[in-house]
């Protein structure tokens, strides 16, 4: 039997000659590789291959099941979407990472160790601080720095979590869910859950995604967290820490999302928001939960990635990228097109029927309700009003729509070119035919499915909240308007921890040299001291200055005769005590 190649490999290879291509051909070839690994999924049956020895343990490139699979499948599915979207962009850098980040997200989802999956994991890091370092201006480049560091905090976890876990277990195996408790254990979940964005260790996502390019943005959505999210769910079912987590997440990002005004921040915080989904169906644990989790992950990443090639596209055509600026512009006359793509996003993540998003995230809403986690059951359908109220009406209606103004310049618009045109089509396309016919994902879930979305009850709630939010928007249009404020958030504590971290290290590098200083000092003054000691001595009686002169023996010898002179009379007087007492002592 002929064993399938590694997907990972036509990402990783392929990319090395994306530089020495020109033209047409480059355009095609970026097209044809994830065409390539997604025939290569086809053909990969079940099983454990491409294995190495390493010293006393077995590294497995290749553990393939249900599980990776369906993260496989949208992983390329999304790369080819996403290289779609970027032909048009003339940079080898950002296409070499990209590429180089999805092949790296693809040996995540088929490690079947742990060091295999630490390798791919920081893979996964390094190409996609390139992609966000692609954009080329001050912004993206600090914003990538400090990403990076974050991400270099989270590997030193993941890496010490994975050392101490093999030598309390002598386990790697990366197949299924980690021996519970030990250090190991939790810095283990400390790596992971800080590439999911769970808070507080999250604002590096809305910090560094919306500074990355308009293309480039769209690889960003997909990846970090979504392994991530892979990851828990093979190695932490059931935690039910994560439900909770999860829960307080899908609140926090949609929170953070209305009050923002930039549009692909917005967006930003609400990744945070629906991985929360994701991450509370790993903690419920049920087999329903963990469908849900999975197949929400698939749906996230093909509409979130839609709603971020419209959002680009409104930042391609004008230059703007904040609703303060944009709106009352009208429009929705100008790029109608990018509207279009764009609520079909919107009405996907909102859950409304016929869309993806419904045939997901109620997976794992019903899962809370059956599991009676009444806490996560409220906070979960809480964040579906707010998810439709800042993404599906208060961003499209403060980006295309907005009261007329006319104290503004009008701006040129930039037509879109026809492979943005596609990228977008594709994705809707996807979103509207999977919320059509969920069976088409429900049959690659890793467990077997006994939900039906479409039952009366569940679309008759979700309608009415729709229903209500959109009455409620009506009625407070006014007070979500955007303003161009700055928003704090938890990296407040780190930003400015990092300034005062630095002046401390400044105050240490004073406090050194002052300390330097003395120690020359004193050194100098031994060094002097040790040429001419005697001199020294007589210096501190004597008024007079006079040169130092090195030490001579025969300037400061004595006449032999004063030695002996000494000697006698010390001894002398040594008898003389030595007699007095010892007679004392017999009397």
């Amino acid at each position: 039997m002929i064993k399938p190649i590694p997907p990972f490999l036509f990402y990783l290879i392929g990319a090395l000659l994306v530089p020495f291509l020109k033209g047409k051909i480059k355009k095609f070839y970026l097209l044809i590789i994830p065409a390539l690994a997604y025939l290569d999924l086809l053909s990969m049956p079940h099983g454990t291959y491409w294995t190495i020895k390493f010293l006393d343990y077995e590294l497995i490139f290749g553990h393939v099941d249900k599980l990776s699979m369906v993260f496989a499948y949208v992983f390329v599915i999304i790369s080819f979407a996403a290289l779609l979207y970027a032909l048009q962009a003339e940079d080898d850098v950002q296409h070499f990472s990209a590429l180089y980040y999805a092949g790296g997200a693809l040996g995540v989802a088929f490690a079947g160790d742990l060091f295999t999956l630490y390798i791919f994991w920081e893979l996964m890091a390094v190409a996609s601080v390139f992609v966000i370092w692609a954009q080329r201006d001050r912004e993206a480049i600090r914003a990538g720095f400090r990403y990076v560091l974050v991400h270099l905090f989270g590997g030193c976890a993941l890496l010490a979590g994975i050392v101490i876990y093999a030598i309390q277990t002598g386990s790697i195996a990366f197949s299924g869910p980690l021996v519970h408790g030990g250090l190991g254990f939790w810095l283990i979940l400390i790596g992971f859950i800080l590439n999911a964005a769970v808070p507080p260790l999250h604002p590096w996502l809305p910090d560094a995604y919306p500074r990355a390019s308009v293309t480039g943005a769209i690889f960003l959505t997909a990846y970090t967290t979504k392994s991530a999210v892979y990851t828990l769910l093979r190695a932490f079912p059931g935690v039910e820490l994560l439900a909770y987590m999860g829960a307080i997440m899908t609140v926090y990002g949609v929170v953070w999302a209305i009050m923002e005004n930039d549009i692909r921040r917005l967006l930003a915080y609400h990744i945070v928001s629906q991985v929360g989904y994701m991450v509370g169906g790993v903690g419920i644990g049920t087999a329903l939960s963990m469908n849900g989790s999975a197949a929400h992950a698939f749906c996230h990443i093909l509409y979130k990635a839609l709603l971020f090639m419209g959002a680009g596209a409104v930042i391609y055509s004008t230059g703007m990228r904040k609703m303060s600026d944009l709106t009352g512009r009208d429009l929705y006359k100008k790029i109608p097109h990018s509207l279009i793509y764009y609520m079909v996003g919107a009405f996907s993540i909102s859950a409304v029927p016929l869309f993806n998003g419904f045939i997901s995230k109620t997976m794992i809403v019903a899962a809370a309700e059956e599991s009676h986690m009444l806490p996560v059951f409220f906070l979960m359908s809480t964040a579906s009003i707010g998810t439709w109220l800042c993404v599906g009406l208060k961003l499209p209606y403060y980006t295309w729509f907005g009261k007329p103004r006319t104290d503004v310049e009008e701006v040129k618009i930039k037509p879109l070119p026809l492979n943005m045109h596609l990228g977008m089509a594709f994705l809707s396309f996807l979103c509207f035919f999977m919320g059509v016919y969920p069976h088409v994902l429900y049959r690659v879930l890793p467990y077997p499915v006994h939900y039906h979305p479409y039952t009366p009850h569940h679309v008759v709630v979700e309608l009415q909240l729709l229903l209500m939010t959109i009455v409620g928007v009506w009625v407070l249009i006014k007070r979500l308007e955007p303003h161009a404020v700055i928003n704090l958030d938890t990296d407040w504590f780190y930003r400015k921890g990092a300034g005062l971290f630095v002046r401390f290290c400044y105050f240490l590098g004073a406090v050194r040299t002052v300390l330097q200083n003395l120690a020359i000092d004193l050194v100098d003054g031994f060094i002097i001291i040790s040429r001419n000691p005697i001199y020294d001595i007589k210096s501190l009686f004597s008024e007079k200055e006079t040169q130092l002169l090195p030490y001579d023996a025969n300037v400061y010898r004595q006449p032999v005769g004063i030695g002996v002179m000494a000697a006698l009379i010390l001894f002398t007087l040594f008898c003389y005590i030595f007699y007095t007492v010892l007679a004392a002592l017999i009397t």
